[in-house]
């Protein structure tokens, strides 16, 4: 499995709280649904005080709900950050996926492994049903927040948590 490191920054760029690139969130499976106008400080405030104790969803960059987006997965013990970004021209993409390092040792041993390994794998799905290798999830919940709060209003990765990109 080949991916780039991204390693978390010490400056974090200054963002408005004021501005939100999210324009459409999805809780899953069939939860809320919330169009841009929709989104105010009081879902936002919401989704950040949820993922603690559990959450799925989507947050869209895209007012159809369609690409651009953050998935977010928590239950308690274990946060997944995946971003998929889409080139509108050349239809290029590049996926972006939180990275834990203590796991960094069990990527090769993913490929022979079996998705009910919990040594490899977390407890949580990515879209309710792809087991999350634990490389690919975080356990600092602080730090994932404000992973997810920057998002919603840059509408980019947070550069205060590890990365990896695919």
């Amino acid at each position: 499995m080949k991916f780039e490191i991204i390693p978390k920054q010490d400056n974090i760029p200054p963002f408005d709280k004021d501005t939100l690139a999210v324009k459409y969130i999805e809780y899953y499976p069939f939860g809320d649904i919330y169009k841009e106008d929709e989104i105010t400080e009081f879902i936002i405030s919401k989704i950040l005080n949820e993922i603690p104790t559990g959450f799925g969803g989507y947050l869209y960059l895209n007012p159809d709900g369609e690409a651009d987006w953050m998935e977010v997965v928590s239950d308690g013990e274990w946060l997944y950050l995946g971003c998929y970004f889409e080139d509108d021209e050349t239809g290029d993409s590049e996926c972006y996926y939180c990275y834990n390092p203590k796991f960094a040792n069990s990527v090769d041993l993913l490929e022979n492994g079996n998705f009910s390994d919990k040594s490899l794998y977390t407890d949580i799905y990515s879209g309710g049903q792809s087991p999350i290798p634990k490389f690919q999830a975080i356990n600092d919940f602080d730090a994932g927040i404000k992973a997810v709060e920057y998002f919603i209003h840059t509408g980019k990765i947070y550069p205060g948590i590890d990365w990896i990109k695919d």
